[in-house]
């Protein structure tokens, strides 16, 4: 059954902006971690974004920092990725998941849900 669905990727300039967003069918808890992960081709999957369902914790990638924010709307069950200034090494697809964990999640192997992913590309 497909719980996150994630939306707004697409092809845009270096320099452009895309906001990204996760919709989440399942009921989340405050203790939850959302987040984003990117996947370039021959690459390994990495955090690029995460925050907790409640509360202010976050963290970014070194390499976004500055850049992109994370967000989310409560009442809507959405999560969202505001990206500016984008590089062509921000390409890759962007996966929306979900930690039921208690702490700040940031590695796959501690997340639950996943989204199918939304392409990402840039070119120069």
């Amino acid at each position: 059954q497909v719980q996150l669905v994630e939306s707004g990727g697409g092809l845009v300039q270096a320099g452009d902006s895309l906001r990204l967003s996760c919709a989440a069918s399942i009921r989340t808890f405050s203790w939850y971690t959302l987040a984003w992960f990117r996947q370039a081709p021959g690459n390994e999957r990495e955090v690029v974004a995460g925050i907790k369902w409640s509360g202010s914790s976050t963290n970014y990638a070194d390499s976004v920092k500055g850049r992109f924010t994370i967000s989310r709307d409560n009442a809507k069950n959405t999560v969202h990725l505001q990206m500016n200034s984008l590089k062509p090494e921000d390409t890759a697809v962007y996966y929306c998941a979900v930690s039921r964990g208690v702490g700040l999640a940031t590695t796959p192997g501690e997340f639950d849900y996943w989204g199918q992913g939304t392409q990402v590309t840039v070119s120069s």
